[in-house]
């Protein structure tokens, strides 16, 4: 059994990682760390785990979480910079779910994320954790930086193309829609009922913080400079990621870019390319680690309209960084992760 530790479990990606490694039949929890809730039993704050797990939440310690084969950061941006060090001097690996180690560019990091970088020794130890792309690194990572959920949709989306050169020089468009539960759990009066419910509105059109994530992996993959206008959506629901992807290649037609898509993904157990002219919908991969896919052309403009949708707390978070730690350990990459969408 891969003993468990996870730094951070009262936020929605915490207790998302709780509800997913309760029923992963390869690991055992060991511990769960929250300052402020030093003592309070787990299924107290969070009923639905309630004859899952009878962890406490404890003040974060080193030797305890070194004891661990990997420990999981659940926290905000900064946090894993402070212990990532000691937890991996130890011998145990680390999964960071938050932004820390996801840009490889220190000034681009410090810039964005408007703090100083707190551990750039070890930032080129980092693998950047989307598996369609880098499993192989992933294999024998000892820390990884788990792709943002916005980043997440918007490179699956846009990887079949860039990666065979089919986007010449252009202005690529991903126009993104979150539900609620993106901003976290902290109280902020944008994710009141009141404010968000039966309303949509964009936010952060000037430049959000996950561009510099995105168009760091898209460049990878194109293996050229890539212009991108990404623009983030709060939407009135709780969970999802809708992005309707634009692009423009003249010449194709609708059956190569399906075989296209379809081929890309043909292997990938978490990726779910969907027939010619669908619509997939953030609902139907709703507490899954799927994103589901379709490609739509116009051949009459030459535009090529690729819909993503997740979950942004699983296959943008949670369940994104236990696949990881799937194929770190050699285990089965689905483990833990069979979780049928809900509906309705």
């Amino acid at each position: 059994m891969i003993k468990v530790g996870i730094v951070g479990g009262t936020g929605y990606t915490g207790v998302e990682l709780l509800r997913i490694l309760v029923n992963h039949p390869d690991v055992e929890l060991k511990v769960i760390t929250s300052r402020s809730e030093d003592g309070v039993a787990v299924a107290d704050m969070f009923p639905n785990l309630r004859g899952h797990t009878d962890l406490r939440f404890s003040v974060p310690d080193v030797d305890t979480l070194g004891a661990c084969d990997v420990v999981f950061f659940a926290t905000p941006h900064g946090v894993a910079h402070a212990m990532a060090e000691e937890i991996l001097n130890t011998g145990t690996r680390v999964i960071d779910l938050s932004a820390d180690f996801r840009i490889k560019d220190v000034p681009t990091w410090e810039q964005w994320y408007g703090q100083p970088h707190g551990a750039p020794d070890i930032l080129p130890q980092a693998v950047y954790g989307l598996p369609e792309v880098n499993r192989e690194q992933i294999k024998d990572a000892r820390l990884i930086a788990v792709p943002g959920c916005y980043p997440t949709s918007v490179q699956l989306g846009f990887l079949p193309l860039l990666e065979n050169n089919l986007l010449p020089e252009q202005m690529l468009i991903a126009d993104c829609k979150s539900g609620v539960s993106g901003a976290g759990r902290g109280a902020a009066v944008g994710s009141l009922l009141c404010e968000a419910s039966e309303s949509m509105m964009a936010y952060a059109v000037k430049g959000h913080r996950h561009l510099p994530e995105i168009r760091q992996g898209m460049e990878l993959a194109a293996g050229k400079a890539v212009n991108l206008t990404f623009v983030p959506h709060l939407t009135p629901m709780i969970r999802g990621i809708h992005s309707t992807l634009y692009a423009q290649a003249p010449g194709l037609t609708q059956a190569q870019l399906q075989t296209l898509f379809e081929q890309r993904y043909a292997n990938e157990p978490f990726v779910d390319v969907m027939p010619a002219g669908s619509h997939p919908a953030t609902r139907s991969v709703k507490g899954s680690n799927v994103c589901r896919i379709a490609v739509h052309y116009h051949e009459h403009t030459g535009q090529i309209i690729v819909l993503s949708v997740i979950d942004n707390l699983v296959k943008g978070a949670s369940g994104q960084a236990i696949q990881n730690m799937n194929i770190m350990f050699g285990l089965d990459e689905n483990a833990g992760l069979k979780q049928v969408a809900l509906l309705p």
